[in-house]
């Protein structure tokens, strides 16, 4: 069986890259930028993409939910969640004291404000965290990168200073993404959409969110984004519990395509965690009982 080809965040070392090798049966291929991935799964050059959705700390990866919402269809197939711990990397003899300039992808950079702020040394925005480590390898300047363990392995770099995050416990959610197939259900399942609407109105946002508490499905993410339309023109990413194969999923599904102007459905994939099972489990029964409460009473409406 031929292996699937799944691009990621480049070069060798990022925590793309991490994420993507515990992947099995795939050959991972290295893209310059996020919006590259994903173009290449969209276009058919790749079979699949690995991007990373959110972190602890940062977030939404903006690029990320921008390329799914507004620039390809494609679907998300599942998620891997790795902790994050980000370490100064520089050529072996720099000294921590020593280094003028610390370069590193954006979110690496903010989640490490605290300590480079007592470092006092230069920052500078690179594509990855890898890119970061292989510029510093090349560089005669005392600099250094901002990034994983792999990294310096990879580029002949010593960590001079470990876990410089601010925050413990960080991680970061990585998506897989692919073009036509939704994911099978698991029972323990997550459900991606956006929510367009035709014009912002009192109640609109509780219009939305009502049809979920209508149905007990449980909202694990709501995020307002920018349409690129206009300035205060919004649509939603709503992340929730289950699958668009279960009964109550796909009735909420079709309640709101109904009354919006668009939803666009971003996938149905496995997730991590334990909780999600019992409370689908329970607002299932609970859907059963009110069902079959009210057929009784339509059985005797007289005809």
């Amino acid at each position: 069986m031929a292996k699937a080809r799944v691009g990621y965040l480049g070069p060798e070392g990022t925590f793309s890259h991490e994420a993507a090798v515990t992947l099995d049966n795939v050959e991972v291929v290295a893209c310059s930028s996020i919006p590259e991935v994903l173009a290449r799964v969209a276009d058919g050059s790749l079979d699949k993409g690995l991007v990373p959705l959110e972190n602890a700390i940062e977030g939404t990866v903006s690029a990320t939910i921008d390329g799914l919402v507004f620039e390809h269809d494609l679907f998300i197939e599942r998620e891997i969640v790795l902790p994050i711990h980000l370490h100064l990397l520089a050529r072996p003899g720099v000294k921590v004291e020593n280094v003028t300039k610390v370069s590193s992808y954006v979110h690496a950079l903010e989640q490490c404000r605290g300590f480079l702020s007592k470092l006092h040394a230069q920052t500078e925005q690179t594509t990855s965290t890898s890119q970061a480590a292989k510029d510093v390898a090349n560089d005669d300047e005392p600099s250094a990168a901002v990034g994983s363990s792999m990294a310096g392995a990879l580029f002949g770099l010593e960590t001079i200073a470990r876990d410089i995050e601010d925050h413990p416990g960080n991680a970061t959610r990585f998506v897989v993404v692919g073009r036509d197939a939704i994911a099978a259900p698991t029972g323990h399942d997550r459900t991606s959409i956006v929510c367009f609407q035709d014009a912002d109105r009192p109640g609109s946002l509780y219009g939305i969110l009502g049809r979920f508490a209508a149905r007990d499905i449980n909202l694990t993410k709501l995020e307002s984004r920018p349409t690129k339309l206009g300035l205060g023109d919004y649509c939603f990413v709503i992340e929730f519990d289950g699958h668009v194969a279960d009964d109550l999923v796909a009735d909420c599904l079709a309640d709101l395509q109904e009354h919006l102007t668009r939803v666009k459905f971003l996938g149905s994939y496995p997730v991590t965690g334990d909780d999600a099972v019992d409370r689908r489990e329970e607002a299932s029964e609970a859907r059963r009982s009110a069902t079959e409460w009210i057929e009784s009473l339509r059985a005797r409406v007289r005809r």
